[in-house]
């Protein structure tokens, strides 16, 4: 047993860049010592790094993909090896569209390759870092708006993902409640990312802005207060949520 002095943690997967350094930085800045996950660029990784403990806040970052089991474990045994045996959150944020395909222009491992990017990476991490949750812990899955109204042109495959998502995320809060964990997701709509700037053109971002009750796309920071809402205990009786975070644009 790791014998470092007991401090709430927290692990953010893909929390290198927007959403997820949003997170990071927010779990940081309330005292959460977080290690954060990234597969692609060591340098934004290090940028959120240094970013935090610029701040005071403390965290370390572990490259891995979350779709191998082994990274993950990586992920967790140096988390444990960090910070002590406990982990007090778990973020999931890692996922992706990866591109706009029709059904007839998907193949069999591109709709897989989705699938797995956005579910399987969340089955994978919380099944190795519940066991290290004690009574107290939460975990706050990523789901989408388009999981509910199956997303734009050619995200078929994301949607069904991301509605996937959504049913884990009921499924591990009825077997997980017993044990004081509770697991809960949130539904983003048009948020300004990277992943639009990729997937959505311009106009149609305006467009959905236009037509948001409150005229604006969100940003990472309104991601990062709902993740924080309901990691603590400000929202400790409230377990099994797919809370939809879209300013509007979409009611469930």
């Amino acid at each position: 047993m790791n014998s470092k002095p007991s401090k709430r943690v927290a692990i953010v997967t893909g929390g290198s860049r927007d959403i997820g350094r949003a997170i990071a930085e927010k779990m940081a800045a309330e005292g959460v010592r977080v290690v954060i996950n990234f597969h692609g660029s060591a340098e934004r990784a290090k940028e959120t790094l240094n970013g935090i403990q610029a701040v005071g806040g403390e965290a370390t970052i572990v490259k891995g993909d979350m779709t191998s089991y082994q990274d993950v474990q990586t992920l967790v045994s140096t988390a444990c090896e960090t910070y002590g045996d406990e982990i007090h959150y778990l973020i999931n944020v890692v996922g992706g569209l990866v591109s706009r395909r029709t059904l007839l222009e998907m193949s069999e491992g591109f709709f897989e390759e989705v699938m797995k990017l956005n579910m399987t990476s969340t089955f994978l991490v919380t099944r190795a870092v519940v066991p290290h949750m004690p009574s107290g812990s939460a975990v706050v899955n990523f789901a989408s708006q388009a999981g509910r109204d199956g997303g734009g042109p050619g995200a078929a495959a994301y949607a069904a993902s991301k509605g996937a998502v959504m049913a884990f995320t009921r499924s591990m809060a009825k077997e997980l409640g017993p044990q004081g964990i509770r697991v809960n997701a949130l539904c983003p709509g048009m948020i300004d990312t990277t992943f639009h700037d990729t997937f959505t053109r311009n106009e149609v971002r305006k467009n959905v802005a236009a037509a948001t009750p409150l005229r604006r796309e969100g940003d990472v920071s309104d991601i990062a207060e709902a993740t924080w809402f309901l990691a603590s205990q400000s929202s400790e009786f409230i377990t099994g949520a797919c809370v939809d975070i879209n300013g509007g644009m979409y009611f469930s």
